[in-house]
């Protein structure tokens, strides 16, 4: 009989965004243990092949169940989990499974987690977490909402079977934080692409991207990530517009009127520098790749969670990457980047530009090592099935 593995956590799958989706997407298409069977909970409204509230589906081989939630708030996000973890324990108890994996992706459930571990440990199952980064630290949130994920924190950790970290540093600050609690835990990566973009310069969608932001191929710096203030986009807007640099400064973001941009805009009067352009998401992931293989740099200023997705991408694709000297970032790209803190990055971008090229390719090939020999999906993949089917 397979392992049964439930997905508690995502928004779903099929998916092309989002760090936990893609996760999930790359777990199930690149299986290759015939021991494992995944069931993954998808959000209703967010599900590419929701018809009914319920429906099953297949989607790379994995079990796919819609979970239709009301719009309640930021409460949403706990109900989905709350509601998708019953419903895998019921299936579970239904299908007789021997031995299941409850995979909890976050902790947003800790006030709750105790009564579904009882179950969980009646059914002979086990219950594994993925911390992600430090949520409590996001400046989103107000204060009661800070400590409420601090709470749920504590008593995911308490009560999980196995805590699963995607980043060194997430597992030394579980271990030494809730020392108390003896925690099991394991560290595998996330993951990321490594083939190259398929397009070309003389293809339509990149004429057409290019020629609508008026620059040219190394020609830009770039910036990938959510727009939150802890990405540091306040930091790297005033820095660029220091900087003396005649190149642009790409913006790839969900940007929107809201308070953080409206005051960001008041703050730094980014909008009257013409080097500075936030352009939207560029959901076309084969011109997305294109965008970062031929930027001149990417500039990095997560500073709130583990592994991030966009810096392996960029750390992947782009030749030069100037981090933020945090440990997540530190620990990932090694001396296969430069770093810059939050009063130096106008000075780091002078740096950059007096680079020759055989330092700048020196830099990408270190980069470029880096992934293939940590971060490649098929070495995730082996570590995740390794581990599910012990």
């Amino acid at each position: 009989m397979k392992r049964q593995v439930y997905i508690i956590g995502s928004k779903g799958i099929p998916a092309n965004y989002g760090g936990f989706e893609t996760f999930v997407e790359k777990l199930t298409q690149y299986q290759a243990s015939q021991e494992i069977h995944y069931n993954v909970f998808c959000l209703y409204e967010n599900s590419q092949k929701a018809h009914i509230p319920g429906e099953y589906f297949s989607h790379n081989q994995a079990t796919c169940i819609n979970i239709a939630v009301p719009s309640i708030g930021p409460a949403k996000a706990v109900y989905y989990d709350l509601k998708a973890l019953a419903y895998g324990i019921r299936l579970a108890e239904e299908h007789h499974d021997e031995h299941p994996i409850f995979y909890v992706l976050t902790c947003r459930i800790g006030p709750f987690i105790g009564f579904f571990k009882r179950k969980i440990e009646k059914l002979g199952g086990k219950l594994y977490i993925n911390p992600d980064g430090h949520e409590w630290l996001r400046a989103k949130w107000s204060y009661p909402v800070k400590r409420y994920w601090k709470l749920s924190e504590r008593l995911m950790i308490k009560h999980g079977d196995l805590i699963i970290c995607d980043s060194k540093n997430i597992e030394s600050y579980i271990k030494e934080r809730y020392a108390r609690y003896h925690p099991k835990t394991e560290y595998i990566a996330y993951g990321t692409e490594t083939a190259t973009s398929t397009l070309s310069y003389t293809d339509a969608q990149v004429n057409e991207w290019f020629q609508k932001q008026k620059i040219s191929e190394n020609d830009y710096y770039l910036v990938v990530g959510r727009f939150v203030p802890e990405n540091n986009y306040r930091a790297i807007i005033q820095a660029f517009m220091k900087s003396t640099t005649k190149k642009k400064l790409m913006l790839v973001t969900n940007v929107a009127e809201n308070a953080f941009f409206k005051e960001l805009k008041a703050e730094t009067q980014f909008h009257l520098d013409s080097r500075i352009r936030f352009v939207g998401t560029v959901y076309d992931q084969e011109l997305l790749k294109y965008i970062r293989e031929n930027a001149f740099a990417y500039i990095h200023g997560h500073e709130v969670g583990g592994t991030n997705p966009s810096l392996l991408e960029a750390l992947a694709m782009t030749k030069l990457n100037l981090l933020l000297g945090v440990p997540f970032n530190r620990e990932v790209a090694e001396n296969g980047a430069l770093y810059w803190e939050k009063d130096n990055l106008a000075a780091q971008i002078a740096v950059a530009e007096g680079l020759d090229q055989a330092t700048i390719g020196q830099l990408h090939a270190a980069s470029a090592l880096r992934i293939q020999e940590q971060y490649t999906w098929p070495k995730i993949v082996n570590q995740y099935e390794t581990l599910l089917t012990e």
